[in-house]
């Protein structure tokens, strides 16, 4: 599978996460920009998460339906068109990090995914959602990982 290139100006690869971008501070998505998304590409979808969590792993947001030829997103930004999943906070959108405090560093992994079809997903899509209608359709993935603790 081919490597779409993502990457953040807000935090280095497994660096912090700036306050700004999480619960704690102003709950604003990242900045993401990416390269390498491959031709023959229908749809770019995007999940974040949180393995660290106490209960097992924690969705901090998906969104699907973005459009094949973005170069990334600006902070706090959802294109229009762009379908925003529920996340586990119970929330549309983007949910930034809110790990229990004194449990140490969690990772919150930003993954970006071409699909070579449409995933027809709605608002209120899972995060299950998300995966089970990019099986088989999956072109290429990139993967941005920041910390945070509390």
């Amino acid at each position: 599978m081919a490597t779409i290139d993502l990457r953040s100006t807000a935090f280095s690869q497994g660096q912090p996460i700036p306050r700004r971008h999480t619960k704690d501070g102003e709950d604003l998505s990242p900045p993401l920009e990416w390269s390498g998304v491959p031709d023959g590409t229908a749809e770019l979808a995007l999940l974040c998460e949180d393995p660290d969590a106490p209960g097992g792993t924690f969705v901090h947001w998906v969104l699907a339906g973005l459009d094949p030829g973005l170069s990334g997103l600006g902070e706090g930004q959802v294109p229009a068109g762009a379908a925003e999943g529920r996340n586990d906070f119970g929330d549309l959108g983007y949910g930034g990090p809110q790990p229990p405090e004194g449990h140490g560093p969690h990772r919150y992994f930003f993954r970006l995914f071409a699909a070579s079809q449409p995933l027809g997903l709605a608002g209120g899509a899972s995060a299950d959602d998300l995966r089970s209608a990019l099986e088989g359709s999956q072109l290429a993935g990139g993967e941005w990982m920041g910390t945070y603790e509390r």
